[in-house]
């Protein structure tokens, strides 16, 4: 099948000078735009939040997603389009692929948008997920629990982030509330109930592949999620070499399988006998791969530039261990007195703290606000530092 049949483009090369539209005015964008600036290229973005953190570092069109005169506006200032997250409209990424360069095309954001097309891309690509199954009812829920055991956990097919839209079911008596948590009184909901798999870790690969074609990743990330929320990503993952090898083999395989365009991000379980289920895709920039932005030879921003760009893809080569810690609305404050203070752990353990902060003009609870990139010689050093500095235990 033709990229053209896919909804993306013939490659293009596209050199510094050229103008990069994003689809999206997040902390994603804006560390897309920050990393793309320093190559060259210009950037506007569209976005319906006023003061997006994107729009305080670059042009902003300010407008709902599903705007499809914004839309056009945004192809005609661009040379090249790319979307920062994956909920934005399908249909305008399908117009604006019609109308501008969109090498990622539309069939990826339409596939990652719902989790039953996306699993079963993942299951065509010859890659394994934990056994799920489809439901739109109490009854079938109560069905599919019965054939695949418990625990599982039941989420919606679209939409949801950061463990919101699903729940995790233990027993029998909690099919009811669970589903009425999650359907959330939709008259036919599309669910997706999968089994809940015992893992040793949760792992994660950021792919990336050219227009053209050349594939390569990071080294894989070790995950640790409080809340639903992502924490930490430990690099490298303490988990065997040859299981780091067969999670960037998959990550690999399924971005070139799926004709993708940029960055693919491919969240793993690894079990206790060493198996890999992939968990969920995002087509995009991910947290978990922040730690690429100061410890490794090219960042995962600066590569998603180069792909949607045609050029060669950088060197995903690890040059120090780290530990990746979100910075949520709670935290920020004194993140910021730590960092830009006398941090006696940081001197005490060697470890370099590199803090990016996302310019979002609410700071709330639970809320990425920014992120701390430990740079040390070990990943327990930076650990320690996350423990000793107490501000993640309340």
């Amino acid at each position: 099948m033709s990229r053209r049949e896919l909804g993306g483009a013939e490659p293009r090369k596209l050199l510094p000078g050229a103008t990069v539209g994003l689809l999206g005015g997040g902390q994603l964008g804006r560390m897309l735009a920050l990393a793309g600036s320093a190559m060259g290229y210009r950037f506007v973005a569209l976005d319906p939040a006023p003061e997006a953190p994107c729009g305080q570092v670059t042009p902003q069109i300010t407008a709902a997603y599903n705007d499809r005169e914004a839309a056009r506006e945004l192809a005609r200032r661009s040379d090249v389009i790319t979307y920062e997250f994956e909920n934005v409209d399908a249909g305008v990424a399908a117009l604006l692929a019609e109308e501008s360069y969109v090498p990622q095309g539309s069939a990826l954001l339409y596939t990652t948008q719902h989790r039953l097309r996306e699993k079963a891309a993942i299951e065509a690509a010859g890659v394994p997920v934990a056994p799920y199954r489809k439901v739109g009812s109490l009854a079938e829920l109560t069905a599919a629990a019965a054939d695949l055991g418990l625990p599982c956990v039941l989420k919606t097919a679209t939409g949801g982030y950061d463990g919101k839209g699903q729940a995790v079911i233990r027993e029998a008596q909690e099919l009811e509330a669970a589903f009425t948590q999650v359907a959330s009184g939709v008259a036919a909901p599309e669910l997706v109930l999968e089994k809940f798999v015992a893992f040793r870790c949760e792992i994660s690969v950021v792919a990336a592949r050219s227009a053209s074609g050349e594939v390569t990743s990071f080294p894989p990330a070790e995950n640790i999620h409080v809340n639903n929320i992502l924490h930490l990503s430990i690099v490298p993952a303490r988990v065997p070499e040859d299981i780091q090898r067969r999670a960037c083999e998959l990550a690999e395989t399924l971005i070139a399988g799926m004709d993708a365009v940029g960055l693919l991000a491919v969240e793993l379980f690894v079990t206790e006998d060493g198996e890999l289920f992939v968990n969920e895709l995002a087509p995009r920039p991910h947290n978990s791969g922040h730690y690429t932005m100061d410890a490794c030879v090219t960042s995962q921003f600066e590569q998603h530039v180069r792909a949607i760009c045609n050029l060669p893809l950088g060197d995903t080569s690890l040059v120090t261990p780290v530990v990746m810690v979100n910075v949520l609305g709670e935290h920020l404050d004194q993140a910021v007195r730590i960092v830009y203070g006398n941090d006696e752990e940081a001197n005490k353990l060697g470890v370099v703290p590199k803090l990016h902060i996302y310019g979002k003009t609410e700071s709330k609870t639970g809320r990425k606000m920014g992120h701390i990139n430990l740079l040390c010689k070990d990943t327990g050093d930076g650990l320690s530092w996350v423990e000793q500095t107490n501000l993640w235990r309340h």
